[in-house]
């Protein structure tokens, strides 16, 4: 993709993945990106005829790519890379459920995805349900701020009877201001299914961060406040069923981390409470889809699953209910493994083309 990049190189049935290259937007990082690219080639003997490259028409990988004028491309959409990649490092190619979570990438309907529930291989896929939409105010900026998306949790939720935490009455008042009519009027605040904002806004709610200094910050500051004493329970959420979707609709859960902050609970313990949610959520939305499709694996990728305890109470929970699961243990869940499954999924769509 762009912000934590690498490339993979294929050469009959072995995949070779590169460094950790970074964040393309750096103008000495892109020149790295092709230097590597043409090292890789070099000492691999490789010269392909086939280029990968995310559906995101603007990232810097993408324009990259549309260089390649004497080669065949082909735009491999986020999460079905972020599912290929799982399934290609667990050697499996059969129909799974995929349970994406992660903070950014392009959908096909031009929205931002990030929490979404896939049926698939590495053939293709269906969007089988996903996180309510929501806006984020100033686009990038929210997630450079949490505290964007925090407000836009609340307006959602509570409208213009915005309830008195302690996160509100630190922002001026004429940048409350201007944030509730960019969302109203959806000016510069694109939706987004994601689940990484979502971990923002809680951070956010409950004063742990409301401003990152790199990415991901907050949501492994909420991670790491979790205490050593284990809390059952969870929030209450809903999921309803949209244009054949299911749906994680958030409002329960957003109001009871409100209630809760409002009533001076530790940031522990609803932090504990709002993992707690999560993993319940994954579990009854893959139970839905197993009576549905018959599936009975789930593949578990994206980089919100670099979180330990999230991670973990999932996979617990799913294997439990008589679910077979893959993780991530050779490639990153996250963005750093996303060249693998763009290749695999690139390489099945030429066999079958």
């Amino acid at each position: 993709a762009e912000l934590k990049n690498t490339v993979c190189l294929t050469r009959g049935n072995q995949a070779y993945l590169s460094q950790h290259i970074g964040d393309l937007k750096n103008a000495e990082v892109f020149d790295s990106f092709g230097r590597t690219i043409a090292h890789l080639e070099n000492i691999l003997g490789v010269n392909p005829s086939v280029v990968a490259h995310d559906l995101h028409p603007d990232y810097y990988s993408t324009v990259f790519a549309r260089q390649a004028v004497d080669k065949k491309l082909v735009a491999v959409q986020h999460h079905h890379a972020h599912l290929a990649s799982c399934l290609a490092e667990n050697r499996i190619d059969e129909e799974v459920i995929g349970v994406i979570f992660d903070g950014i990438g392009y959908g096909e309907d031009g929205h931002i995805w990030g929490g979404e529930f896939l049926i698939g291989d590495c053939a293709g896929y269906r969007r089988a349900g996903h996180f309510d939409y929501l806006p984020m105010p100033g686009g990038d900026a929210a997630t450079r701020e949490p505290l964007r998306m925090a407000i836009s949790y609340l307006v959602k939720v509570f409208g213009d009877a915005l309830p008195p935490l302690p996160l509100l009455r630190q922002i001026p008042g004429q940048d409350l201001k201007l944030y509730r009519q960019m969302i109203a009027r959806g000016i510069n605040s694109p939706l987004t299914s994601s689940c990484g904002r979502l971990f923002d806004a809680v951070a956010a709610l409950i004063g742990l961060r409301d401003k990152v200094s790199y990415e991901g910050q907050a949501a492994l500051e909420l991670e790491m406040s979790l205490g050593a004493t284990p809390v059952n329970g969870e929030y209450p959420y809903a999921l309803v069923e949209r244009d054949g979707q299911l749906i994680f609709e958030y409002s329960p859960l957003i109001r009871a981390v409100v209630q809760d902050v409002l009533a001076g609970c530790a940031p522990g313990r609803i932090s504990a409470l709002f993992h707690n949610s999560l993993a319940h959520m994954v579990l009854q939305v893959c139970r839905t889809l197993r009576e549905q499709t018959k599936v009975c694996m789930v593949a578990l990728s994206g980089g919100v699953f670099q979180n330990r305890y999230l991670t973990e109470r999932s996979l617990d929970m799913l294997r439990e209910d008589g679910f077979t699961v893959l993780t991530h243990s050779l490639v990153p869940p996250n963005d750093g493994g996303l060249s693998l499954g763009q290749a695999v999924v690139a390489g099945r769509a030429c066999q079958e083309g």
